[in-house]
């Protein structure tokens, strides 16, 4: 039986790169979306697909029961296309409220469909500041203020419950500052970048083989070093989706 992934996110410009890599895995995959046109579309990408709310904890439990996954991939944000900052006050509002609630009820259910492993997506530019390059174990910005603070709140939320979802195995993702297509940039911002099809092939490695914890995925270890996330994930950047 092949293994099924329950997949919060898909429709992202992470989720649309990484998709296709689980189907060619031969997964079965779960998708949700909160609007039926972008449902239909990850249906007819090859997923299953079903029209719900990350909010409404009720029928996230009962749809991750009745699927029952092996394994939970969150690769959910609420960000206007190419970060428009004139629409950025209230999407940093969103996108926390994501990472706080919608995390906590990804991990309940979870939890409660037994599933093996989750998967979420951070952010690698939420460190206090510190001795460069930033490694895991260097504290987030809690002291923040501002938007910034909302930032943060937000992935520290994300993170304390992804790390502590025993016994699902939590694995935590700070990604560089993403590029490519369907992120709306093309040249990267080097401190720190990331291509988004390095994210996808991360976000792979992170759900078949990922030990519990968290991991900076860089491209170069300026401010942010991914030195551990090459060692146990076996991640190098450079990956690029063939397209079709």
């Amino acid at each position: 039986m092949c293994a099924k992934v329950f997949f919060a996110g898909a429709s992202g410009a992470v989720g649309r790169r990484l998709l296709p890599l689980l189907l060619a895995r031969g997964y079965r995959v779960l998708a949700i979306s909160r609007d039926e046109q972008r449902a239909a579309a990850l249906r007819a990408a090859g997923a299953e697909a079903q029209v719900l709310d990350v909010f409404d904890g009720e029928a996230l439990t009962r749809a991750m029961l009745d699927f029952q996954p092996q394994w939970v991939m969150h690769q959910l944000t609420d960000l206007p296309p190419g970060l428009d900052p004139t629409e950025m006050a209230e999407a940093t509002v969103r996108n926390a409220r994501i990472r706080r609630e919608g995390t906590a009820n990804l991990v309940a259910a979870a939890r409660a469909a037994g599933a093996q492993r989750l998967v979420a997506q951070s952010i690698a530019w939420a460190y206090a500041p510190g001795e460069l390059p930033h490694r895991e174990e260097q504290p987030l910005d809690l002291s923040a203020e501002g938007a910034r603070a909302i930032t943060v709140g937000g992935v520290a939320a994300l993170e304390n419950t992804v790390l502590r979802a025993d016994p699902v195995q939590g694995v935590v993702l700070r990604y560089g500052r993403l590029y490519g297509p369907g992120t709306g940039f093309d040249i990267p911002d080097p401190r720190p970048a990331l291509h988004v099809d390095d994210a996808a092939r991360a976000a792979l490695l992170a759900l078949e083989w990922g030990t519990p914890g968290a991991y900076n995925l860089v491209e170069q270890d300026l401010d942010a070093s991914a030195a551990l996330a090459r060692y146990r994930l076996g991640w190098q950047p450079g990956f690029r989706l063939q397209e079709a």
